[in-house]
C-alpha cells in the first residue's frame, strides 16, 4: 500500500512538472507580511503562500518573477508572466492588453504614518510642505494633488520597509504604508518606538488578474482563486501571518 501511495504521488509529480509552469509576477517592492525575499527569491509571506496553493490546485508548478514595481506591467504586457496578484483595476488605468479580473481577495488600507513624537490625527492637506516617504513607482491618489502643487514632495525608497526604516531613523516625519506592513514592523519595536497611523488615506479591494492568452489555463485560475477565497483558505493564510482574518471596511 505504501508502494502504490509513493506511485502514485510521483506519477502526480511527475505529470505536474511535464505541464508549463504559471509564471507570477512578484514586486520587489513588497515587504513582510506580504512577502519575504532571501537572495533575490521568495520565501514566505501572505502572496507567496497564496500563489503557491494556487498553482498546486491548478495543478501546474509556480514560477516567481522578482521585478522593480516599474516593470510588472510591461511584463505582462509582452507575455513574460501570466499573473499578477494584490492590484486593483483603479491603480491602472491606462491598462492596455487582454486581462480578465479575480474577485476582490485582499482589503487593502494605506495609511499616513509618522514616528509617537508627531500628533495622532493628521489631514495631509493641512500639512507645512515637507517631504513624505513613499515607495518608487507606487501611486498615491490621496496625495497626488498635494504633490502636483508642490505642497508635499515623495521621497522615494526601493520597498515598503525601507520607508518604515527611514521613518523610524528620522529622515522624514511622516510616510504611506499599507495596514499590514505597518504592523508588522512594528512587532519589533519596543512599545514606545513603534510607528502610529494618524490618518487613512485610502481603502479598497484588490485581486488578481490574469493574461487572457490560450496557452494559460485562465478560467482554471480564477475559479480557484473563487475557491480559496469562499473556502476561507485565503483568510486562513491571512491569519497565519497576522493573527486575524481578513478585515473589511
Amino acid at each position: 500500500m505504501r508502494w502504490a501511495v509513493g506511485a502514485i504521488l510521483g506519477i502526480s509529480l511527475n505529470v505536474m512538472a511535464a505541464q508549463p509552469p504559471l509564471r507570477f509576477a512578484m514586486a520587489d517592492s513588497w515587504a513582510m507580511p506580504l512577502v519575504q525575499y532571501e537572495h533575490g527569491r521568495p520565501t514566505q509571506g501572505i502572496l507567496y503562500d497564496m500563489m503557491l496553493s494556487l498553482a498546486t490546485q491548478v495543478g501546474v508548478p509556480a514560477e516567481f518573477h522578482v521585478l522593480p514595481r516599474t516593470r510588472v506591467q510591461s511584463a505582462m504586457e509582452h507575455g513574460e508572466v501570466d499573473v499578477r496578484c494584490y492590484a486593483a483595476q483603479s491603480w491602472l488605468p491606462n491598462q492596455s492588453g487582454d486581462y480578465i479580473w479575480s474577485i476582490p481577495l485582499f482589503f487593502q488600507r494605506d495609511l499616513l504614518i509618522s514616528r509617537q513624537d508627531q500628533p495622532s490625527s493628521v489631514d495631509p492637506a493641512h500639512l507645512p510642505r515637507q517631504s513624505i516617504g513613499t515607495v518608487l513607482g507606487y501611486s498615491y491618489p490621496t496625495l497626488q494633488p498635494l504633490f502636483d502643487a508642490d505642497r508635499l514632495w515623495r521621497e522615494d525608497a526601493r520597498n515598503q520597509e525601507q520607508v518604515l526604516d527611514k521613518l523610524l531613523a528620522g529622515r522624514y516625519r511622516y510616510a504611506v504604508s499599507n495596514q499590514w506592513t505597518l504592523d508588522w514592523f512594528n512587532q519589533r519595536l519596543l512599545p514606545g518606538q513603534q510607528l502610529q497611523g494618524v490618518g487613512v488615506l485610502q481603502e479598497q479591494q484588490v485581486g488578481c488578474y490574469v493574461r487572457n492568452d490560450p496557452d494559460v489555463p485562465v478560467q482554471r485560475i480564477l475559479r480557484t482563486l473563487l475557491q480559496m477565497k469562499m473556502s476561507g483558505e485565503i483568510d486562513d493564510i491571512i491569519r497565519l501571518y497576522t493573527g486575524t482574518p481578513e478585515s473589511a471596511p
